[in-house]
C-alpha cells in the first residue's frame, strides 16, 4: 500500500499511527525540541553597527537588501573599500548574498579566527560546566578544521548550534553549480566527520559528488556547494515531523540560488529531510535551477510533482535498507510531509541507488546513487541507471528541461 490509496481503513489507520508517532516523539524528546533553536549573537551585533554605518560619506544598504542591489553596491566600490568593509563586518558581508564570493570567503575566514578566539576563552572559564568546556573545545577544533588550507566558506556564523555552508570548485566560472541539502542533526559540529561516516557529512557529501561529477565529465567547469546554512531539526523529534524549519529554510535556499554569479545551471541534492526542505522551496525557485534530487525523502510536502509547481525535472531514490520507508506517508494536521517521491504515482524520475546501504550511504563512491547524482549534476542525464520501477527515468518528460539542457 503507498500513500495513494484511498481505502478509508488504510486513512484511518495513518491516521492513528500518526498520532502514536505524536506521543513518543513527546516522551523521549518533550515539547522542547519545537523551540527556536538559533540564538542570536555576535552577527546580529554586527548587523546592528552595519546599519549606522556609513562609507564615503554615504550610508550603507540594508543587509537584507535583495542581491542584485547588493552586488550594485558592492561593484561601486572601490578594492579597498570592499576589504575594508569586509574586514570591519565579517559576519555580515561573509553571509551576504550579493557579496562577491571572494570577499565572502576572506569575511568568513577572518570570522572563523575571532569564533575560535572566543571558544579558547571560554574553555579557560572557571565557571564553565565540563559539559560546556567540552562543547567548546569541539567547536574550537571544528573552526580549526574549517581554518586548515584555502578552504572556501560561502557563510558562517557561530550563533547557537551554528551554520555554514563551503564551496568546493570554482563557483565564479562553474558552467554546473551543485548544492546538497542535508537533514536533521545538521549543525557546525556535525559538518564534517572522519573515517567511516566521512560521506553522512555535509562536507563529505559535497567532496564526494564534486570528485564524482569532474570524473563524470572531466571536461566540465563544476561547483558543489555542502549547504548547511539552516537550522535543522535536531534529531527525531517533533521538529523533524513538522515543516516549520523546512520552511524557513527553504527561503534561505531560494536566496543562496538567486544570489549565485553567473548564468550557471543549478542541481539541488536533497537527503533526508533536506528533502522536505527542497520541496517546499520547490515553488519559488530561480528558473536556472534544472534538477531537484531527492535521496531518503520522507516526503516533500506535495502530493505529485505537479503539485510542486516547477520547471526543474525530479529524481528520486531509495536504499532498499532505508529505514524511512517505514516512516508513514501522510500530512495530517500539519504532521508528516506527504507522499512517498519513490512512489511512481509521485511522478519523480525514479533512479537506482545501488550501493547505498541504509540511510546515510547515498554519498558514498562506488555507489550507483552517487554515480548518478553525478550525472544529474553535468547534466548527463543519458548515464543516468534508472531504477526497476522506472525504466526509462531520463527520457520521461516529466520536469520540463531547462536553460537548454536535453
Amino acid at each position: 500500500m503507498t500513500s495513494f490509496d484511498s481505502s478509508p481503513t488504510l486513512t484511518a489507520w495513518r491516521a492513528l499511527l500518526a498520532v502514536a508517532v505524536v506521543f513518543v516523539m513527546l516522551a523521549t524528546t518533550g515539547w522542547t525540541a519545537v523551540r527556536h533553536q538559533h540564538a542570536s549573537g555576535p552577527r546580529e551585533t554586527a548587523l546592528a553597527s552595519w546599519a549606522r554605518d556609513r562609507i564615503a560619506g554615504h550610508a550603507l544598504p540594508d543587509a537584507d537588501a535583495p542581491a542584485y542591489r547588493l552586488a550594485h553596491f558592492f561593484a561601486t566600490l572601490t578594492t579597498g573599500q570592499q576589504v575594508a568593509l569586509t574586514d570591519r563586518y565579517p559576519l555580515v558581508v561573509g553571509n551576504m548574498n550579493g557579496a562577491p564570493v571572494t570577499l565572502r570567503y576572506r569575511a568568513n575566514r577572518k570570522a572563523l579566527l575571532r569564533a575560535k578566539a572566543e571558544e579558547l576563552r571560554r574553555t579557560r572559564d572557571a565557571g564553565l560546566s565540563p559539559d560546556g568546556r567540552g562543547q567548546a573545545l569541539r567547536r574550537v577544533e571544528r573552526f580549526r578544521s574549517l581554518l586548515a588550507g584555502d578552504r572556501q566558506i560561502l557563510s558562517f556564523d557561530p550563533a547557537g548550534r551554528g551554520r555554514a555552508a563551503e564551496v568546493f570548485g570554482d563557483l565564479d566560472r562553474a558552467e554546473r553549480v551543485s548544492v546538497v541539502v542535508p537533514g536533521v542533526d545538521t549543525n557546525l559540529l556535525t559538518l564534517e566527520r572522519t573515517g567511516h561516516k566521512q560521506n553522512a557529512a555535509p562536507v563529505g557529501m559535497a567532496q564526494s559528488l564534486y570528485g564524482a561529477e569532474r570524473s563524470t565529465r572531466p571536461g566540465a567547469r563544476t561547483a558543489v556547494i555542502a549547504w548547511a546554512d539552516y537550522t535543522a531539526p535536531a534529531g527525531i523529534g517533533m521538529d523533524a515531523a513538522l515543516g516549520r524549519l523546512a520552511a524557513v529554510g527553504a527561503g534561505r535556499l531560494n536566496a543562496l540560488v538567486a544570489a549565485l554569479p553567473g548564468t550557471s545551471a543549478v542541481s539541488l541534492f536533497c537527503h533526508s529531510y533536506g528533502s522536505v526542505l527542497c520541496g517546499l522551496a520547490a515553488r519559488e525557485l530561480p528558473s536556472r535551477v534544472s534538477d531537484i534530487a531527492v535521496a531518503g525523502s520522507p516526503g516533500m510536502r506535495a502530493d505529485s510533482v505537479g503539485a510542486l509547481h516547477t520547471r526543474a525535472r525530479v529524481w528520486a531514490m531509495r536504499d532498499g535498507d532505508d529505514w524511512i520507508k517505514d516512516v508513514p506517508n501522510m500530512a495530517v494536521g500539519g504532521l508528516g510531509h506527504g507522499a512517498d517521491p519513490v512512489d511512481p504515482g509521485f511522478g519523480a524520475r525514479i533512479v537506482s541507488a545501488a550501493g547505498a546501504i541504509g540511510h546515510s550511504g547515498y554519498f558514498e563512491p562506488g555507489t550507483r546513487s552517487l554515480s548518478n547524482f553525478a550525472a544529474i549534476g553535468v547534466g548527463a542525464y543519458d548515464a543516468v541507471s534508472c531504477a526497476g520501477a522506472d525504466p526509462a527515468c531520463h527520457r520521461r518528460t516529466s520536469g520540463a528541461p531547462i536553460l537548454g539542457h536535453a
